[in-house]
């Protein structure tokens, strides 16, 4: 069984539809969290279907499928061209990403994901990584963290809120959630103020855990893994990374019009494959956390 109290998979039966999954294949969870979306991945597989898995986060590895068709990687998604050398691995026929942080992430208060629970201010997905929350709020310049406010958090008090943290460190570092909430309390208008500390908290954690740069890492290669017909379905959950998942699909690339040959003809690596798909609102019911979820399917040409 799925260790549904780790995390619920969000879209779970449209995203693994969406992977058209062939009984002899060899897919990939680039995401395995709970393990929900891999167990259905397997309920599907035939006896010589092949899923690896990869998961950062070592809370993760103890969901790990007893399967001898399963492998899992306690390692992030964007060496996912390396791992599938190392394991002999050329090409797969699916590849499925889930975004989101975990609800387990959200609810072990310790991890520091968390607006409503006070902890030290971590927020790394894997503990093995020497950047902490707490280095980005109290090392990081002024500028650099109205940078990482605006850019992640996409919030317009950016420089505001930076100057603030740089003012109120000087006198005493900031150690804690709660404690960044009080320094930041000006900037959270009544009845709005989880929703403006979550994009705050977001943003510290885009930094820390590189998300942008995986991201981008990762999508790079999934051309060079997938094969011809093989399907791509991605679930995101802010724009900042559904914009660069629906560029890379229509445009091949993140900068730039896509690449035409010589008789002006596009030539991109993948098409899409229906539209937009977002949860319905009995699933958003049953777990509020899939609200801003957003899953793209992708075909490789």
């Amino acid at each position: 069984m799925e260790n549904s109290d780790y995390h619920l998979p969000v879209l779970l039966e449209e995203s693994v539809a969406g992977l058209n999954i062939q009984k002899e294949g060899v897919y990939v969870d680039v995401t395995f969290g709970g393990g929900g979306h891999s167990r259905k991945i397997l309920e599907q597989l035939g006896e010589k279907g092949k899923l690896i898995a990869f998961d950062q986060d070592e809370d993760a590895i103890a969901n790990k499928i007893e399967d001898e068709r399963f492998q899992l990687i306690n390692e992030n998604f964007r060496y996912l061209k390396q791992f599938l050398k190392f394991y002999g691995i050329e090409e797969v026929d699916g590849i499925l990403a889930d975004f989101g942080v975990s609800s387990h992430q959200f609810d072990e208060a310790s991890r520091g994901f968390s607006i409503r629970q006070d902890a030290d201010l971590d927020m790394r997905m894997d503990r093995r990584k020497e950047k902490s929350g707490f280095d980005v709020v109290n090392r990081y310049s002024q500028e650099q963290l109205a940078q990482v406010l605006f850019n992640y958090g996409e919030l317009r008090n950016a420089r505001g809120m930076a100057r603030t943290i740089v003012e109120a460190r000087a006198t005493k570092g900031i150690q804690t959630t709660l404690e960044l909430r009080d320094v930041l309390r000006r900037f959270l208008p009544k009845g709005r103020e989880n929703k403006v500390l979550a994009q705050v908290y977001q943003a510290i954690r885009i930094e820390v855990n590189e998300e942008i740069e995986a991201l981008r890492a990762f999508l790079e290669q999934v051309p060079e893994v997938l094969k011809a017909r093989g399907r791509l379905c991605v679930i995101s959950y802010h724009s900042l990374e559904d914009r660069l998942v629906k560029r890379f699909i229509r445009e091949g690339k993140f900068e730039g019009q896509a690449e035409k040959d010589f008789y002006g003809n596009v030539e991109v690596p993948l098409q899409k494959v229906g539209g937009l798909i977002v949860p319905s609102q009995e699933e958003i019911a049953l777990n509020n956390r899939a609200r801003s979820a957003r899953l793209r399917i992708a075909e490789r040409i």
